[in-house]
């Protein structure tokens, strides 16, 4: 049988990914993986060195981190279809022990950008933006963040197969009912479209980039999932728990939580200045 993908075996890929019960995300991520691998096939048979000339292409094109989930991707549609010999390993990589200044929220600019949505009048997304970061949740959570939960003073949230309670601490959990009130939202999720639909990733991203001029925060630490890194990191400040952290951000592997704990290349100097070691 001839190594070429053809729109079938996508198809049956993609209903392999969803009886396995991956996200929705996941899915669409796997599937996106494997068009760009038959993009760059053109229709040729797949080998070994073609697979590898791809993975070269992809260490030109992408960082790293994302050239591995795209070989991982690959990897996984070959061990589905059985072309186990086609299988690559990923990049290895060096962990890094601080992350770029530029790409990291400080508590400070988190909190100028509830100031700027409250400035806005917008109420929503001043909450959403102390759920996510004072719960620590995904983006894609905030659909278990319902008046019952609220009202529990704790949610259960379902994610990538796993499911776990995330607690509502007792000033979000007075801020969020009294916004529910006054929205007249007696039941289900709190943050809502007007048409009464969960709150969407791609709405949120845009009104959070709304902010940044008003904060006068860089765009490029302004996104959902940089709210769940501060959390991390200010929890790991007082816990030093890092097994309880993975527990509470849903992590199955703690290297995970690892990349989510790195501070920035300016605490780590100064940390190196406070061991004064140089005379």
């Amino acid at each position: 049988m001839e190594k070429i993908i053809s729109t079938s075996m996508l198809a049956e890929f993609k209903k392999h990914l969803v009886l396995d019960e991956k996200s929705e995300n996941t899915v669409k991520k796997y599937l996106h993986d494997i068009a760009e691998l038959a993009r760059y096939a053109e229709g040729r048979e797949l080998t070994r060195e073609l697979v590898l000339d791809f993975k070269r292409e992809l260490a030109e094109k992408y960082e790293l981190t994302s050239a591995n989930s795209m070989i991982a991707a690959a990897n996984a549609f070959f061990r589905f279809l059985g072309w186990i010999e086609l299988c690559i390993k990923q990049f290895k990589i060096q962990r890094k022990a601080f992350c770029s200044q530029e790409k990291e929220l400080t508590r400070d600019e988190y909190f100028r950008l509830l100031t700027a949505a409250k400035q806005k009048g917008n109420e929503r997304l001043n909450l959403i933006l102390q759920t996510i970061c004072g719960t620590g949740i995904r983006v894609s959570e905030l659909e278990f963040i319902t008046v019952e939960a609220v009202r529990r003073g704790e949610a259960v949230v379902s994610c990538k197969n796993k499911t776990r309670t995330v607690f509502i601490v007792q000033g979000l959990q007075k801020k969020l009912l009294n916004y529910a009130k006054r929205m007249r939202i007696a039941a289900g999720c709190i943050f809502v479209t007007r048409a009464g639909q969960p709150m969407g990733r791609c709405n949120i991203w845009r009104e959070m980039k709304r902010l940044c001029a008003d904060a006068h925060v860089s765009p490029a630490k302004v996104f959902p999932h940089n709210l769940r890194h501060l959390f991390a990191r200010t929890f790991y400040g007082i816990e030093k728990d890092i097994a309880k952290l993975a527990d509470i951000l849903g992590h199955s592997n703690i290297n995970t939580t690892r990349i989510y704990i790195v501070t920035s290349g300016e605490e780590h100097k100064r940390k190196m200045e406070n061991m004064r070691l140089i005379m």
